[in-house]
């Protein structure tokens, strides 16, 4: 490896310490001597006041007790402070709470309050001839003296004790805060159990773009010989679970330097200017110990947009963005010190942070496809033992649209399912019930009655029979109405391919399918359920997108009215100003509206033609709750799959 150039802009790296696997924090300093004398002297001060209370005089008894006693005359003197009465017996009496264990010579207890006042106890006193005294609670000139000196003592040396803890060149490091406003990121050095490229199966094309930075922390002469400079910053955007943090971690393996890992909502904190010092301390840090990585989590809880909210531009997050933008910007070129940021909202970031200079490099991870799902399948299962029928090619291929966290998931509830029965592999048929509960939830306990259960029959065999006979419908895989998750039943389609991108005919068909229910229900029982609140609501956001963000409707034309529907911080849907008129907007709904209207036609019409294998289907839905591929089969195999009328043009 070529050393790196040194000058007065570049100090040299500080030597790695030993190797260890799990991640540390910085280093901490040790406790001061004025800080151990705060605690020995609070201690004391607090030992003495305690020992001054009359209630810690002796025994804690009852007043009845003492009356008694009084009574009997084994009370020797009495001393009254305010509302607690301590004295000495002439003879320690058996405590009559503690299973008659002696008490000590000394007592205390409470007096009755003033509005029950026991007016006959100085009579009896007297007649007893117990001397007594009454002294007010409160602490004489001494302990007053001790208090004040005590006081302002303790604040001094705490002011002390933090002092001590400045740094001459860097009061934001340590200082009055200490490590309140530290960088919280923890390190990971290099490791032999280190995350290399080979433990992250698929992402063929994010590992190609992250090879040249692995390349440049390894041997940065190679392209600072001709000018060249590496990105100051790498944005890995993609869904929730496709692996972005396991691919930072990965570059850092490969490329055997520190790795620093901080997550965007740990720089924000509840005092003005914490974050931003949180920032300075992490890329100092950085900068001592490089080549290194930076790895910040979820960057859009601090790198949102700025001036959207409706708190102006002085809040904690806004100077916490700036100050990440601020020391990206004051990077020296020859300054191995890269920073990788993973986000699954780069909607939201701010124009500042993505420009060139800054986060050069935008790399998208998406879900993987069927090749690399068999790859994150056999990196999950290596220590998973599997039985002979397990087909992870098969299984790959029913997991469309799974992330890498869904594999991960899936795999472990196979082996789950596997463990609960006893077996000794995990089986085809505990993926198959795992990938049920990934998809559609538990099993639910509760019963429907005899109505709901025809009603949810019918519903979930018009989806299923549509899926059948429609063209363009994903293949029918299983239907059920044993209630799962938040659903009463669920027809369960299973893509045979991965798409990317989707045509007008197939969308129209689409719709056709999630009216299915709701037709199947006023087919046969002459009205219409709760239970297609969700088909609905699908079914109008599809038809929504159709008509206003992807232009195929007639009327509207080739024109892209996008509404927002998501407002990810306070202000911003005050700011956006609706680019289409009112009028426009009537078309579009009518749009929308016809577009359901023709589909649940359609639908209506489909089941009609078909009801007796409608009542087939639902009858065997109500016989067996569940039906697979091969019962489907059974019972519309005499039906030509897929072959049915074109989709009408709406």
């Amino acid at each position: 490896m070529s050393e790196k150039p040194q000058d007065s802009q570049n100090p040299p790296p500080r030597p790695p310490g030993p190797p260890v696997g799990d991640a540390e924090e910085g280093p901490r300093l040790p406790l001061a001597g004025p800080f151990l004398l705060i605690l020995v002297l609070g201690g004391i001060l607090i030992l003495y006041l305690y020992q001054k209370s009359p209630s810690n005089t002796g025994n804690r008894i009852k007043y009845s007790f003492f009356l008694q006693q009084l009574e009997l005359g084994n009370v020797k003197e009495v001393k009254v402070f305010d509302e607690v009465l301590t004295g000495a017996w002439k003879s320690s009496p058996n405590d009559p709470d503690k299973e008659g264990a002696k008490l000590l010579e000394k007592f205390n207890t409470v007096l009755p309050p003033r509005q029950i006042e026991d007016r006959e106890l100085i009579p009896l006193l007297k007649e007893k001839k117990v001397p007594f005294d009454v002294e007010e609670v409160g602490t004489g000139f001494g302990s007053q003296m001790l208090i004040w000196f005590l006081g302002p003592a303790l604040l001094l040396f705490m002011f002390a004790f933090l002092m001590m803890r400045r740094t001459a060149g860097d009061p934001f490091q340590t200082g009055m805060m200490g490590n309140f406003i530290r960088s919280p990121a923890k390190r990971f050095r290099p490791s032999s159990h280190q995350t290399t490229f080979d433990d992250v199966a698929a992402m063929d094309n994010a590992k190609r773009e992250l090879a040249e930075i692995v390349e440049f922390l390894k041997n940065p002469a190679k392209f600072q010989r001709l000018g060249a400079t590496i990105p100051k910053g790498v944005l890995l955007m993609g869904p929730p679970g496709t692996g972005k943090t396991l691919l930072a971690r990965a570059v850092a393996g490969e490329a055997g330097v520190p790795f620093f890992s901080i997550n965007g909502s740990e720089f924000i904190q509840m005092f003005v200017g914490v974050g931003a010092s949180r920032v300075r301390d992490l890329f100092r840090t950085a900068k001592d110990h490089a080549p290194c990585l930076i790895f910040i989590d979820e960057i859009d809880a601090v790198g949102r947009m700025r001036g959207t909210g409706l708190g102006g531009g002085h809040d904690e997050r806004e100077q916490t963005l700036n100050q990440i933008l601020s020391e990206m910007d004051g990077f020296n070129p020859g300054e191995t010190v890269i920073v990788i940021a993973a986000t699954n909202r780069p909607d939201v970031l701010d124009p500042a942070l993505l420009r060139p200079g800054r986060f050069d490099r935008h790399v998208t991870i998406d879900r993987p496809n069927k090749v690399g799902r068999v790859g994150i399948l056999k990196v999950h299962v290596r220590k998973v033992p599997l039985a002979a029928d397990v087909d992870l090619d098969r299984v790959a291929a029913q997991s469309i649209g799974f992330s890498g966290a869904d594999l991960r998931n899936l795999v472990n509830e196979a082996a789950l399912l596997a463990t609960r029965e006893g077996k000794s592999a995990v089986t085809m048929e505990d993926f198959e019930q795992a990938r049920d509960k990934v998809r559609m939830g538990p099993k639910r306990e509760e019963q429907m009655n005899k109505h709901e259960r025809e009603m949810t029959a019918y519903h979930e065999a018009g989806h299923a029979l549509l899926a059948w006979l429609i063209p363009g419908i994903d293949p029918l895989h299983k239907v059920t109405i044993i209630p799962r998750g938040r659903a009463l039943g669920v027809t369960q389609l299973l893509p045979d391919e991965d798409r990317y991108n989707i045509g007008e005919k197939r969308l129209h068909a689409q719709l056709t399918f999630i009216m299915g229910g709701r037709a199947a229900e006023k087919l046969i029982f002459d009205e219409y359920s709760a239970g297609a609140e969700d088909d609905l609501n699908k079914a109008t956001s599809l038809a929504r997108r159709m008509v206003s963000n992807w232009g195929m409707s007639e009327a509207i034309g080739p024109v892209a009215f996008t509404q927002s529907e998501d407002h990810p911080f306070l202000g911003k849907e005050i700011h956006e100003q609706r680019k289409f008129s009112e009028e426009t907007t009537r078309i579009i709904d009518q749009e929308v509206q016809k577009f359901l209207t023709a589909a649940a036609d359609r639908a209506h019409q489909t089941l009609a033609e078909h009801r007796a294998d409608l009542e087939s289907l639902a009858k065997a839905l109500l016989e067996k709750e569940s039906l697979g591929e091969e019962e489907l089969k059974a019972i519309l195999g005499h039906l030509p799959a897929t072959k049915g009328s074109p989709a009408p043009a709406v």
